[in-house]
């Protein structure tokens, strides 16, 4: 194997990612085994977290998989984690804050509980994911945090205000830990997918009439996959990609740059 090839491979790294039991979370787990890193999966349900972890375990014998229920919505579960962590004693230079959640409706039409909800799980609980992971990422040269963003925390989409204030949120946490921790050897990054075919988007885009603005708004012409946005995740963990940081990068079939 020529030597630069390693730079595009994750041998004998370890991956914490969060909400790694379905969708994107679960492609990104993979994708980042696949490549060789040990991945350690959260997520809330238990019994479809052990699932994925065997399937995981028996596809890719050659790293660890290893899992822990957790709500990362709750204090007291994310400290759990990170004991947990430190309980394995593993060399975490790899996080991805996936673990996310919506309930779209118009702005007037919220409870201050429900959109109080939606920042401490989609910002508060990444950002806390952050601050906890520090110290272990610190402990390396080229330590990678890639958060999952969207495309609503950078225009206009139909998901709600609060959606899109707190993926706004999210890439704007992206651009200052990246400027902050540089110095520490830790680049910080985000995806920002459009429409990506999972559990959670299939009931909207089962509505024929609604998919065909969805697509009648993407260049691409087609609804994106869990895997396309794991691999520009697994990228932007590589080494291959030591010189980025800061970036919010697009995942969405052409949605932002579409124009007339």
């Amino acid at each position: 194997m020529h030597p630069r090839l390693s730079s595009w491979r994750l041998d004998g790294r370890t991956a914490l990612v969060t909400g790694a039991s379905k969708g994107i979370g679960y492609a990104c787990a993979r994708e980042l085994a696949v490549l060789g890193a040990d991945v350690l999966l959260v997520a809330r349900d238990e019994l479809q977290l052990e699932e994925v972890r065997d399937e995981l375990a028996e596809e890719c014998p050659e790293v660890e998989i290893l899992a822990m229920a957790a709500d990362l919505s709750d204090e007291e579960d994310r400290l759990a984690v990170f004991d947990w962590v430190a309980d394995l004693e593993v060399n975490l230079s790899i996080l991805v804050n996936n673990v996310g959640g919506n309930t779209p409706r118009a702005t007037l039409d919220y409870e201050p509980d429900e959109y109080r909800q939606l920042f401490e799980l989609n910002v508060f609980s990444a950002y806390e994911m952050c601050r906890s992971a520090y110290p272990h990422l610190v402990q390396h040269a080229n330590a990678a945090i890639v958060n999952i963003g969207s495309v609503s925390g950078i225009t206009h989409v139909r998901t709600g205000s609060p959606y899109g204030m707190t993926k706004a949120a999210l890439h704007q946490l992206t651009r200052n830990l990246a400027v902050e921790w540089a110095e520490d050897g830790i680049r910080v990054n985000a995806v920002a997918p459009w429409y990506i075919r999972t559990q959670r988007s299939e009931p909207a885009l089962a509505n024929a009439e609604y998919l065909e603005e969805v697509l009648d708004r993407t260049p691409m012409g087609r609804i994106g996959e869990p895997e396309e946005v794991a691999g520009a995740v697994a990228f932007l963990c590589m080494p291959a990609s030591s010189y980025v940081t800061g970036e919010i990068v697009a995942v969405d079939g052409g949605f932002l740059r579409y124009g007339f």
